[in-house]
């Protein structure tokens, strides 16, 4: 089954927890919290732990964010989490990974497994889509 969506960031916020012990790269190492908000076919909140090495003034980095969702895939209520990573040089998107964690699932999303992506389109949209099976 496919569900379809968008979703908008509704917090985001860098927390003092840094790598230790401490080291020096080309690149600094950030954990953030994020909250975000879902509609269309994946409808609900979820919280986000989001870890990130990226260079503000350069655009590039890479980022891993592990969410806990809560909500409806296509009607179907519960909870689950599911985890996403991709680099960026600046301008691109590449080496994507997007998961869900086995076994997380509950309510009516008990048993969920699959894949899916997310990305944010030329205006700014943020859109989102789940490749999933209910076991």
């Amino acid at each position: 089954m496919k569900a379809i969506g968008t979703f908008e960031v509704t917090a985001f916020e860098p927390t003092e927890l840094t790598p230790q012990p401490p080291v020096v790269t080309g690149m600094p190492v950030g954990v953030s919290t994020m909250t975000k908000s879902y509609a269309g076919e994946i409808e609900g909140l979820s919280a986000t732990l989001f870890t990130a090495a990226f260079d503000m003034s350069t655009g590039a980095g890479t980022y891993l964010a592990m969410e806990s969702f809560e909500g409806a895939l296509n009607g179907r209520a519960g909870a689950f989490n599911f985890v996403h990573s991709a680099t960026t040089g600046g301008t691109d998107r590449t080496d994507e990974f997007f998961h869900i964690v086995p076994r997380s699932g509950t309510g009516e999303l008990t048993g969920l497994t699959g894949t899916g992506a997310l990305y944010v389109d030329a205006e700014g949209g943020h859109h989102i889509w789940f490749e999933y099976e209910l076991g």
